[in-house]
């Protein structure tokens, strides 16, 4: 059969009309009815039958992990581990998982409502299975089923590995928004892309942070599916025609030097109590030519897998080391891949409706999350203007009523900026679309406030350095027509600081705050089980799980002694089983009756880490200095560390070097015995903060005041009845609002201080607080290994003058330490703050803030999908 479906003239097979085609992005109702008509009617009708989605009830279930077991997996009963059955119990799950994928995509192609497409570099899923069952309802029959079987559920759970998608609060934010979006019936894609290796696996090793690949792809994922007949031509290089058509306008035509195929992976996100079952497509760059055989037969066996290995290195690892030029091309590379084979996908769909250009903005909204995907407005209008031969101005107008964009830093050196010499050679085409951007815009600016070019420097999107730098965030302003930040403090800072020019010229009406949020699902119900049924159990229903504001219910039970006791068990019990996580990973042996502190984040100077171990190295000398009679009156504490230093940060390798050589001391020091653990948990991931967040007394969210956008991990600590310690920064302040200030330990410097406060270490010679100069004595006699080792991190509080406020804040956060261990002496109070914690997290919930942003910056309506029975 020929590829036009016609037979050659010799050929015996029978001549007949070919009806069967692949529609790469689903079927409208037309195009359904169309291809319907093609096929005999017997055959529709047993299509039909053999179509009808699997019963759930246990028989079933097994059945469907018995099948996979001995014919997906080729195994026996008696010849399987716990990771055969994870795979057996993953892909039963899949195939109902899929049902809804098929139901949910089906029913929106024939429908064809608005989407929103988020966009977003890291997804930070976490475990899939546990969360999959949980929100399809199959947990308790999955779990039976399988226990009848042989295994335990929660060991099969233990199996799986996590998905490495991504990194910290940017991709974990994203993962609980795709749950939202599900759960809320939202037609909704999220686009990313799959890394071979994740950011990476990190070991700690005589104390150092080391990085090793993260393998989590060695044996498949079965919660994704490989799309391999979606491919997509990616270009770089080469260099633009410039020609004119029939009607004398002037056209670009660029011609790329290379390309690689952006290869589509799917991964099926189940909304909870709802037949949705939303998708992020996650792409994988490979060459369009795998194997160069005439460079292998001449015996140069690299040049022949030379554009493998160039094409695939792409995709290959999260945030590559940009401190090399190498590593800089790398990012632009990824970040230009992601984003054109994310359009392209998207003005496909857009383009099968037949509708008008004029209406893709009724039919699509884009959500960038960060910077990182703001080549897509550059990418968009090159695909109007010099494909689809719209004017610039007609194709601007779609652009800038598509996107919105999510600011999440106010720090400058976050803020992504790429060297014009660099772009031109990647991406010459995009160059000239970014200048003529900056062009009209300019002059737009220009025409409202004449004559002030210093408003036109610090608007622009070009930097005039040495060389020239494209501002990637003031491009997604101009690109944009809503711009949000993360919580009210930050988004009020985004607009008297960084883009302070911007909301002069648009007006503040583009500049909005949309405080995070978590999924419940997730971080409760799923991460703390325990308290979840006793929540359940008193609130007399799940209700809560898709209302969170339900909750405060439970503050009727706060002085119901038996209900708080039931309440501290369940926090104990977690307490427990991350005690022994600790000794597992670290070999430490803590007491589940001390006051259990956590910080676990990303590993940065403004997040303060460093501040935390100086005040744990001033807790350590003072009980050192007690007598015994005083050493009894001590409240017990675990100092619990976790997360990520970027490879290239050195800085904050170095505090991870510090936190473990305190530690070496600390714990093995008899004259401090229980009274002072210190631990640092590594390769800190999803399903390690699962276990760390139900099991806080108290968590550490201590940033320079104006520095942390919002932070969420703040969120899941007061969710599950864990206290925090923090300062006025990012979502803090809301919190603080939510719960009661009696509720919450709060010091430091305010946000408006913080200038001031530079500017008086800077230029008055401040002297430093005289307890943080004896932790700073200590380190630099040696107490805690050769203080050569530390002595960069000691410069940056003398020599660079104290950025983060280290000293300035010091008295009060011991202050704030010394608060919370006399608090938790009276368990009593303790669990009630605890409960009031919980009861008072309704705004949290990222239902509410994806709610927030489909009404006001996507004009997107829920489309629930019924459950018609078949796939």
């Amino acid at each position: 059969m020929m590829a036009d479906g016609k037979a050659p003239e010799n050929s015996m097979v029978p001549k007949r009309p070919m009806h069967h085609r692949r529609n790469f992005t689903g079927l409208t109702s037309k195009e359904l009815d169309v291809e319907k008509s093609k096929w005999p009617k017997e055959t529709v009708e047993l299509w039909e039958r053999l179509s009808k989605k699997e019963a759930n009830d246990i028989n079933a279930v097994q059945k469907s992990i018995v099948h996979h077991v001995t014919t997906t997996l080729a195994r026996a009963a008696y010849n399987m581990d716990n990771f055969s059955a994870y795979q057996a119990v993953a892909l039963s799950t899949r195939d109902r998982l899929i049902s809804r994928w098929n139901e949910t995509q089906g029913q929106l192609s024939k429908a064809d409502p608005k989407r929103v497409y988020y966009l977003s570099l890291e997804f930070l899923l976490g475990r899939s299975m546990d969360n999959a069952l949980l929100n399809l309802g199959l947990k308790d029959t999955y779990g039976k089923g399988i226990e009848q079987l042989g295994f335990n559920m929660e060991e099969v759970i233990e199996s799986e590995v996590d998905a490495a998608l991504g990194n910290g609060g940017l991709g974990r934010l994203a993962a609980c928004y795709m749950d939202s979006l599900a759960t809320l019936d939202y037609p909704a894609w999220g686009y990313g892309l799959r890394y071979n290796y994740g950011i990476f696996q990190q070991r700690i090793v005589d104390g150092y942070q080391t990085e090793y690949p993260d393998y989590w792809l060695n044996f498949d994922n079965p919660w994704e599916l490989p799309r391999l007949d979606i491919s997509i031509q990616i270009g770089f290089g080469g260099h633009v025609q410039t020609i004119q058509d029939e009607y004398g306008v002037t056209r670009h035509n660029w011609i790329p030097a290379s390309s690689v195929q952006a290869i589509a992976y799917d991964v099926p996100i189940p909304g909870y109590d709802t037949e949705n079952c939303n998708n992020i497509r996650l792409w994988r760059s490979k060459p369009t030519k795998t194997f160069d055989l005439t460079s292998f037969n001449e015996g140069n066996y690299e040049k022949s897998v030379e554009d493998a290995t160039n094409a695939e290195k792409i995709t290959s690892v999260l945030y590559p080391n940009d401190n090399t030029m190498a590593g800089k091309e790398l990012r632009l590379k990824q970040q230009y891949f992601w984003t054109a084979a994310s359009l392209h996908d998207i003005v496909r769909r857009f383009k099968k409706s037949m509708r008008e250009w004029s209406d893709f903005s009724d039919q699509v909204a884009i959500q960038l999350n960060d910077t990182h995907p703001t080549l897509a407005i550059v990418e968009l209008q090159r695909l109007l203007v010099d494909e689809e031969m719209l004017s610039w101005d007609d194709a601007w107008d779609i652009v800038t009523k598509t996107f919105a964009f999510t600011n999440h830093t106010v720090l400058p050196e976050a803020m992504e900026k790429w060297s014009v010499p660099m772009f031109e050679y990647l991406l010459p085409r995009h160059l000239q679309i970014i200048f003529d951007i900056n062009l009209f815009f300019l002059q737009k600016v220009e025409m409202k406030f004449p004559n002030d070019r210093g408003l036109l420097s610090r608007m622009s999107i070009i930097e005039e350095a040495q060389p020239q730098q494209i501002r990637m965030a003031h491009l997604a302003v101009v690109g944009s027509h809503k711009v949000n930040g993360v919580a009210a403090l930050h988004s009020n800072l985004i607009k008297t600081t960084i883009f302070k020019d911007f909301v002069r010229y648009y007006g503040e009406e583009k500049f909005i705050n949309k405080t995070n949020g978590i999924t419940p699902r997730r971080w409760l119900h799923q991460a703390n089980p325990h308290l979840s049924d006793l929540i359940t159990e008193t609130l007399g229903n799940t209700k809560w799980l898709k209302d969170l504001s339900l909750l405060k219910g439970l503050t009727k039970k706060i002085d119901d002694g038996a209900f708080r006791k039931r309440w501290m068990a369940i926090k104990r019990a977690n307490k427990v089983r991350l005690a022994e996580l600790i000794k597992e990973r670290c070999s430490v042996e803590v007491s589940p009756d001390a006051l259990f502190d956590v910080q676990v984040k990303r590993i940065h100077e403004y997040k303060r880490q460093f501040m935390n171990i100086l005040v744990v190295i001033h807790r350590y000398r003072t009980i050192k200095s007690m007598t015994a009679a005083q050493k009894a009156s001590v409240q017990p504490r675990v100092v619990i560390f976790g997360g990520k230093a970027a490879p290239g940060y050195y800085i904050a390798k170095l505090v991870i070097k510090l936190i473990n050589s305190v530690a070496a001391v600390v714990n093995q020091d008899p004259a401090v015995g229980d009274l002072l653990k210190v631990v640092f948990i590594p390769d800190y991931n999803v399903s390690v903060a699962e276990v760390i967040v139900p099991a806080s007394d108290i968590s550490q969210h201590i940033s320079t005041a104006g520095t942390e956008a919002s932070g969420t991990s703040n969120m899941k600590f007061v969710l599950n009845g864990g206290l925090i310690i923090g300062t006025l920064d990012g979502a803090n302040i809301e919190i603080l609002e939510e719960i009661g200030e009696d509720n919450i330990f709060i010091f430091g410097c305010m946000a408006n201080e913080v200038e001031d406060l530079r500017h008086a270490q800077r230029y008055r010679g401040v002297p430093m607080d005289s307890a943080l100069q004896g932790v700073i004595s200590a380190i630099e006699k040696g107490v805690f290994e050769d203080p050569k080792i530390f002595q960069p991190l000691i410069s940056t509080l003398t020599v660079g003058k104290d950025f983060y406020l280290i000293s300035a804040d010091f008295a009060s956060y011991i202050a704030a330490n010394q608060a919370v261990d006399q608090a938790y002496k009276d368990q009593t109070e303790w669990s009630k703050k605890s409960i009031r914690c919980t009861a008072n997290m309704g705004k949290f919930s990222s239902d509410r803030s994806v709610k927030e942003y489909a009404d006001e910056i996507w004009n997107i309506k829920p489309y629930p999908v019924i459950d018609e029975g078949h796939m």
